[in-house]
This record gives structure tokens, sequence and C-alpha cells, in this order.
């Protein structure tokens, strides 16, 4: 009985230093982008596109990669969810629960969950070259769309199959046809959708290395999806590799753009959520 006293605090002691090492990393990080960025921030890096050698220490701003990090993470956003959210009504109303197909699927997807992006920046790539097609807007939004596909499907496919059998089965004794089950099962996971909405643009956001392949950068914003696009991320990191100070606190200030971004963003998702989670029956 001892024994079992001493194993749960020792268990409780390295939770809690896990828990004090995350925390101490996360809040140090976040001091560093305030300390060396806040004082570089101003409403042009905002509100102005880069001007002549601006990575080099130049004027302007970033305005280019803020409109196009956007651009990419709506446009492969709504084409996400218009993919991903048909797949998971087949696999969740269409199917059996033991369907064998269901289970492949689902075992696929997690494995094209956990494929690092470089990966799908080379592939969409390769798909471009075939295609014809140059860095470009359009391509962004191609290879963002391949990442965030898996991280919808599987966020949405555990929170339908929590659904009770009974909720589906008593749709067909009223005499509900599986597309209007379907209506049924979206009110239920809308929660669900909310949240991989959340972990699907967080992860689009931060993306370097597939758009650094496909969208390429500019210094001008896209006005088409044939056009080059800038992004935070590969600003940031643009900016790091100058020798500059300077530049390197405007990497800075453009990270902590980014997280504001991502923090509104995220604020506004929850809200959603919250809202659907009063309505669920």
């Amino acid at each position: 009985m001892k024994l079992k006293f001493i194993e749960e605090r020792i268990a409780k002691v390295l939770m809690i230093l896990a828990s004090v090492a995350v925390i101490v990393f996360v809040v140090n990080i976040i001091y560093t982008i305030f300390r060396r960025g806040l004082p570089a921030l101003n409403w042009d890096m905002i509100s102005k596109i880069p001007a002549g050698g601006y990575y080099n220490g130049g004027g302007g701003g970033i305005l280019n990669a803020i409109m196009g990090s956007l651009y990419i993470v709506l446009g492969s956003t709504i084409l996400g969810l218009l993919i991903s959210i048909p797949v998971v009504f087949y696999l969740n109303v269409y199917l059996r629960k033991d369907s064998k197909l269901a289970y492949i699927a689902r075992l696929a997807f997690d494995v094209l969950f956990g494929i690092p992006s470089i990966v799908y920046g080379a592939f969409a790539f390769t798909i471009m070259i075939y295609l014809g097609m140059h860095t470009s807007l359009g391509g962004g939004i191609l290879v963002i769309t391949l990442l965030i596909i898996p991280i919808f499907i599987r966020s949405m496919d555990e929170v339908a199959q929590q659904l009770p059998r009974d909720l589906l089965d008593a749709t067909y004794a009223l005499g509900a046809t599986k597309l209007e089950t379907i209506k049924v099962v979206l009110r239920q996971i809308a929660p669900g959708i909310a949240t991989a909405t959340l972990l699907s643009v967080g992860r689009a956001i931060g993306d370097a290395a597939g758009v650094m392949f496909t969208a390429g950068f500019t210094d001008s914003i896209p006005t088409s999806l044939s056009q080059p696009a800038a992004t935070l991320p590969l600003s940031v990191f643009f900016q790091l590799s100058s020798p500059n100070a300077d530049v390197q606190d405007r990497a800075y200030s453009a990270a902590l753009i980014l997280i504001f971004i991502v923090l509104i963003i995220s604020v506004a998702g929850r809200l959603i959520t919250n809202r659907f989670s009063k309505h669920k029956i």
C-alpha cells in the first residue's frame, strides 16, 4: 500500500514538472517575440508592401505577406471543408460501423496526418510541373488544402463516431432518408467542424516548407490565382536570415502579427463552437 502511494506521488511530481516545463517554454517563446518584435512593430509594417531593399533594412512593410497568408488560408479552408465534410458523412452515415473500407480510409488519413508539410509541397510541386503551372497563389492553396484535409477528416470523424447509433436509427424510424439524416448529423458535429477548422487554420497559416515550393514569394499582393504570393512564415524566415539586427527584429514583429492573427481566429472559433454547443440536442 505504501509502495502504491509512493508511485502515485512520483507520477504526480513528474506530471507537475512536465506541465511547468511546457509553460516555461511557451512563456519564454512569447516573451522573446514580444521583447524583440514589439519595439519594431509600426503601422507602416502592417499597411505597406515592401519598398526597395526591405529585407536588407529598407522601408515599407509586410502587407503582401499578411494578405498572401490570409488568401491561402481562406482558400484552402473553404476547399478543404468542401472535400472533407462529404467524406465524413460517407464514413459515418453510408458505411457500416464495422466496414473494412471505413477502417482502411481512417488508417490512410491517420498516415497522411503525420506526413511532413515539405512532402506535400514536393508532391504538389510535381503536379504543378506536370500541369505547366508556375509558383502561384493557386499552387499554395493546393498544397495547403492537401495538408489540412486529413486534419479536417480525422477531427470531424472522431466527433461523428461519438454520436449514439440510436440517433441515426431514430431518424430512419421516422422515415428520413440518409440525405435527411445528414442534416441531423451536421447539427451534432458542428462543434467538431469548428474545432477541426481551428486546428487546420493553425497549421495552414504557420506552414513554410510547403508554400516555399508552390506559392513562391513576391513583394506585391496577388490579384489572381496565377500570381506568386508571399506568406508570413517565409517573411519571418527571410528576415531572420539577414545579418542586420534591425531586419531580424522585423522578423519577430512579423511573428507577432502571425500570433495575433491566430489568436483572433482562435477566439472567434471558440465563440462559434460555444454557440453551436449550446444548441446541441
